[in-house]
């Protein structure tokens, strides 16, 4: 799973939607030139997300403005309106009700908040010449000791194209190889979050240890066809499948030792795939699920807020608010009553919350109407009602399920029972079950779980789970 709270992975960026904006920019007077880089943190929900705004001198004498949110991979995302008078800095965004106002301090430093749906965070920036050095020492670097390939391979059934990158051990061959299934939302191959690439790194290893991986992007992400909007988990375990028909192909694999794995999502996925394709040899469980979403929705948004200081009333609020929106969608099976039903309640909540203020109950609208469509998506409505315990109760290849401690996304205290007592019912004894000390959702070593965290880490994926994955997977597929 990406990351969610009131929804899995895809929706927990306020301002996300920035990144699908087009725009232009006029201003007038002005003192000191405040053409540059300038950069913030901004928190949200719990979660810091680093934030770059370009301003630039244009010819009519204003300035136009991009914004980075490197946190989301997302760069160069152009500003519609930018107003910049005497020591006053204004931008809107008003595709998302959203803009930034600043005053100018000095030279270097903007004092100035984010605005939103009614509410303002606090977003202080400061000139840099020079970009902030994100590390990642984890991040593979040439020469790699195996052979790397650019691939395209079909799903024939659902007619698109699919595009990755595959890794070869250039002994051992024909060797072991797994397709790598992301979690939640549009990922690319290497499962990029918070300028992290777990399945980069995970690819790296496993095959350092004569094991081929193939990771590719999903659909209607970066070089893969398809629409990703209208896709179910169902739809991704076809583009699964079709990435492990792909491998059968190659005669540097051995196709009676091809195995699955998949993050959070992707570890509902893989049972999935393996119940339609009984050729694939093992499954690996990162953060993977063993109830249902709707179960995991009401255990992370608990945990979460939580663990970011909220009072256990406001939880229980929280969590009473999640039941009536997903009561409207098991109860709708018509979309439009569902949409009409769901905005009711969300601007229901929002009327309580504003307090009489209309002008905040209108700047909503956007938002509400937004997440009224993602709770009503084909994605949502199976994610949040399919059992995954169904697939695991006939899975008896070789399983192992690793989860992190401190996962606040995937609770394992929750899912891992789940999980062992659906193979025990299939009869499977061929499973092994972890649950690594102090590691996050992602896998790395952490001090809270909080998401806010994950972007602050260097670490990208810990060794204590790289060697877990790469020896269970040895063990299972030697010859």
């Amino acid at each position: 799973m990406k990351v969610r709270t009131l929804f899995p992975l895809r929706a927990i960026l306020l301002f996300a939607a920035v990144c699908c904006i087009s725009l232009s920019a006029a201003a007038q007077q002005r003192q000191a030139d405040p053409s540059g880089a300038w950069y913030g943190t901004l928190e949200v929900q719990g979660m810091k997300l680093g934030i770059v705004i370009h301003l630039a001198a244009a010819k009519d004498g204003g300035y136009t403005a991009t914004m980075d949110s490197p946190d989301q991979g997302a760069f160069g995302m152009p500003v519609p309106s930018v107003r910049i008078t005497g020591d006053s800095v204004i931008l809107r965004l008003p595709a998302i009700q959203g803009g930034y106002d600043g005053r100018i301090v000095n030279d270097s430093s903007i004092d100035g908040a984010w605005k939103q749906a009614g509410s303002d965070y606090p977003l202080p920036l400061v000139r840099r010449s020079a970009p902030l050095e994100i590390k990642r020492p984890q991040n593979p670097k040439k020469p790699y000791p195996y052979d790397v390939e650019e691939v395209r391979f079909e799903n024939v059934s659902a007619g698109i194209s699919l595009a990755g990158t595959l890794t070869l051990p250039r002994e051992g061959r024909p060797s072991a190889a797994v397709v790598m299934i992301t979690g939640s939302g549009p990922q690319d191959r290497d499962e990029t979050l918070f300028q992290h690439k777990p399945f980069w790194i995970i690819a790296d290893h496993l095959t350092r240890h004569g094991i081929a991986v193939l990771r590719f992007d999903d659909r209607g992400t970066g070089d893969s066809r398809g629409d990703a909007a209208t896709a179910t988990s169902e739809d991704f375990a076809g583009d699964a499948l079709a990435a492990v028909t792909y491998l059968r192909t190659r005669t540097e694999i051995d196709p009676a030792r091809i195995g699955l794995v998949g993050h959070s999502e992707g570890g509902l996925i893989a049972p999935m795939a393996a119940q339609t394709d009984k050729g694939i040899a093992f499954l690996v469980l990162l953060a993977g699920t063993g109830v249902t979403g709707e179960e995991i929705l009401y255990e992370q948004g608990a945990l979460i807020t939580r663990a970011n200081g909220m009072a256990e009333s406001e939880i229980k609020k929280n969590t009473a608010m999640q039941r009536r929106l997903f009561d409207a969608v098991r109860e709708e099976a018509d979309s439009a009553k569902a949409m009409h039903r769901l905005i009711a309640i969300m601007t229901e909540a929002q009327r309580e919350e504003s307090a009489g203020d209309t002008a905040a109950l209108k700047n909503a609208e956007a938002r509400i109407r937004a997440q009224a469509v993602q709770l009503n998506s084909p994605w949502f409505r199976f994610f949040l009602f399919h059992d995954p315990a169904v697939a695991l109760r006939k899975t008896t290849i070789p399983v192992l399920a690793l989860n992190g401690e401190r996962d606040l996304q995937v609770s394992p205290l929750q899912n891992i029972p789940a999980i062992e007592a659906a193979l025990k019912a299939a009869g499977n004894t061929r499973f092994k079950t972890m649950v690594l000390p102090r590691l996050n959702h992602l896998f790395q070593t952490s001090k809270t779980g909080t998401i806010s965290e994950y972007g602050t880490l260097e670490e990208t994926v810990s060794p204590v789970a790289l060697e877990a994955l790469s020896s269970w997977i040895g063990e299972v597929t030697r010859k």
